[in-house]
């Protein structure tokens, strides 16, 4: 293969795509396959990001207000091209405008509400962001009585190596690169800080998704 311009894949990622289930159509001038040239990598971000919009929309945009209270991997579905969807909102709360006309302690509580949940969510979301980057479920096998999140401090605490690479390399599924990129590493760093134990200290769903959205353009 012989490139005129710069590319951001190998002739590795394109042999991997010459499969049969992979067949657009047969001609006279050969086979014509598809394949995707986004690495594993750029689908983690992919899949986080457009699920962090989905929420951040229900959280700030939505009217009226909606949180979605139920969180998971298995609730982010995704479609032939990957692009994710928010699904399952039996759980969701509608969050609707009190008015002036109610009293303090009414807004007092609605207010209080609004925060939980939100903080909830980002938390929940937090431990989708760590599933994705470690390969490990939520919960279970990871040990008794072990999640991830504390499964992942546990990890990271043990690094001896105090380097964002040593770090990732420790927790990192195996099934990425051997030499994690600098997008999965700012990756990891975002889901720390909506796994936050001090709430005020976590991001909001809208700040996740802009900072999902500065790691593209760092990426680029």
């Amino acid at each position: 293969m012989t490139t005129f311009q710069k590319l951001d894949f190998a002739v590795e990622d394109v042999m991997g795509c010459l499969k049969e289930e992979n067949v657009i159509r047969k001609g006279g001038a050969g086979i014509v396959y598809r394949g995707s040239m986004l690495s594993k990598e750029e689908v983690q971000w992919r899949i986080a990001t457009e699920a962090a919009k989905g929420l951040s929309y229900l959280h700030h945009d939505c009217s009226p207000l909606i949180h979605h209270r139920n969180v998971k991997s298995n609730n982010i579905l995704l479609d032939s091209n990957f692009e994710a969807h928010v699904a399952d909102f039996g759980p969701a709360k509608f969050l609707h405008d009190l008015g002036a006309s109610k009293c303090i302690s009414s807004i007092t509580e609605y207010a209080y509400t609004l925060q939980v949940d939100e903080k909830s969510n980002v938390y929940s979301f937090g431990v989708v962001l760590l599933e994705l980057i470690t390969g490990q479920r939520s919960v279970g096998g990871l040990g008794d009585g072990v999640d991830i999140v504390r499964w992942v401090w546990k990890t990271v605490l043990g690094v001896k190596e105090d380097t964002d690479l040593a770090v990732i390399m420790a927790i990192v599924d195996n099934r990425l690169t051997p030499s994690p990129a600098e997008l999965i590493t700012n990756l990891f760093k975002v889901a720390m800080l909506c796994v936050e134990e001090q709430s005020t200290d976590q991001s909001t769903m809208r700040e996740v998704v802009h900072m999902l959205s500065d790691l593209d353009v760092a990426a680029r």
